[in-house]
């Protein structure tokens, strides 16, 4: 870009203030604080004493033992007569189930006859 395309332009550019100059020491303060940031091992110190363990590691243990309490399974209901399936079935369906079962056990036996010309 020449001085005659935008002449506007360079007389705003000429009236701009310089940027302070860096400080010598830039460098040096830059590095002071990155190794004034605490590190990972640090960090790891702090949450291992004594004073946070035991406190969350008694939560932690008072969750587990929770989630054993209140996840056992339920106690089996007393099986009556009301828990028979034969008993629930109504006196019309019988004879379906009859045939049902004849129907069940007849291929049962035929799982084990010697005929191979149906595979």
């Amino acid at each position: 870009m020449e001085r005659d395309d935008d002449k506007q332009l360079w007389d705003l550019l000429g009236q701009a203030k310089t940027p302070p100059a860096a400080s010598p020491f830039f460098a040096r303060n830059i590095l002071r604080e990155i190794r004034q940031q605490p590190r990972w091992k640090t960090t790891l110190a702090v949450w291992l004493r004594p004073r946070r363990l035991v406190p969350v590691t008694a939560l932690a243990a008072a969750l587990v033992a929770a989630l054993i309490v209140f996840e056992r399974p339920a106690a089996p209901q007393d099986m009556g007569a009301d828990s028979d399936p034969i008993a629930q079935i109504d006196p019309q369906d019988y004879e379906v189930v009859a045939d049902l079962d004849n129907l069940l056990a007849a291929e049962d036996t035929n799982l084990w006859d010697d005929d191979n010309s149906t595979l």
